[in-house]
């Protein structure tokens, strides 16, 4: 079971718990809920507060709807441990899921890995739906004086509105009607696309959340490991590279399992969760961290993929490449989100 997963299978709980009588008829079945990792020294792996959702229409205590939960949650594949928490917290630990199973997803989605499912194919939302702003309009950014009060929040309402097409809903997208809170770029800064270019100057843009300034420091301009937005493009086109070195030696990527690459695994598993938390919390800044912390993992990986010296092509080195492969894509897919290009080569 991914993150993912668990936030569905929770709302499936309270509807069968409604259709069954433990929860008054009446109560209302959220259409998504939250799924967050828990915060250190917390109780499992991820928790929830969908008790306090349910509970003000169920008419009763978020404990005495979060125990009933529990109760139902603790059997469902894919779990194992559910624990009850403070007022009404779900907490839960999930049993591990093989690497060459995530893997597979991700080769098998691409970069519309992550996205929640629609009831059809058809209805599955792209990263870039029809009815988001195109990567043209984004390069007219070029163009927009960096003082001016819209250039900031116009780079947050489209990212905003790709990463909620992701979840099936644009209902969450602030927009200049509903007076969102978006920081301008400060007057002090001047012309930012001129000096870091319309993807590094968007990138300081959406590091930070919506309400607070953004910064816009020289490092932006370096092209080493003190640049997050350099890594992060960097590590896409290392991932990019061991495929076509793989190629030049003869063999391919296959999934399989991997052994001792747990961080690596755990951010491209918690991938889908963090979309889902970014659209939730109108945050595009948890996809900015997240891209940092795939990048980072990457590149402390990368460098065990390809056979060394004489060592000969294994079923080791396919199984590597398939997840250095698995975490390009998700690379890709999260810059495209962000309204950036994500290069071949660096």
């Amino acid at each position: 079971m991914t993150p993912a997963d668990l936030s569905r299978t929770v709302v499936r709980a309270v509807r069968c718990a409604v259709e069954d009588g433990e929860l008054p008829a009446d109560a209302v079945v959220p259409d998504r809920v939250v799924v967050e990792r828990t915060r250190p020294g917390g109780v499992g792996e991820y928790a929830t507060p969908v008790a306090f959702q349910v509970a003000r229409s169920a008419r009763r205590a978020p404990g005495e709807v979060a125990a009933l939960l529990a109760r139902r949650l603790g059997v469902a594949d894919g779990i194992e441990r559910v624990e009850v928490t403070g007022a009404g917290f779900l907490n839960f630990v999930l049993r591990k899921r093989s690497a060459a199973d995530l893997v597979r997803e991700i080769h098998a989605q691409g970069i519309r890995y992550g996205c929640a499912p629609g009831p059809d194919p058809e209805s599955h939302p792209d990263p870039e739906p029809e009815n988001a702003p195109d990567r043209e309009r984004d390069r007219d950014l070029a163009g927009v004086p960096a003082p001016c009060a819209e250039l900031r929040a116009r780079v947050v309402r489209d990212a905003l509105l790709r990463i909620a097409a992701t979840q099936g809903t644009t209902s969450t997208v602030p927009t200049s009607d509903t007076t969102p809170n978006i920081a301008p770029v400060p007057a002090r800064e001047g012309d930012v696309v001129a000096r870091f270019g319309v993807d590094g100057a968007a990138w300081a843009m959406l590091a930070v959340a919506p309400h607070e300034s953004p910064v816009f420091p020289e490092r932006l301009l370096a092209q080493d490991e003190s640049n997050d937005f350099f890594r992060v493009r960097y590590a896409h086109s290392r991932a990019r590279a061991l495929t076509r070195n793989a190629a030049l030696l003869g063999f391919e990527s296959l999934p399989g399992e991997v052994v001792g690459e747990d961080a690596l695994l755990r951010v491209l598993a918690e991938h889908p969760l963090v979309l889902e938390a970014a659209a939730h919390h109108r945050a595009p800044e948890r996809l900015v961290r997240q891209l940092v912390e795939l990048a980072d993992a990457l590149l402390d990986f990368h460098y065990r993929v390809l056979p060394q010296g004489d060592e000969k092509p294994s079923a080791a080195h396919r199984s590597r490449l398939a997840v250095a492969e698995a975490a390009g894509t998700v690379l890709a897919g999260g810059l495209t989100l962000l309204g950036m290009d994500a290069p071949e080569r660096l």
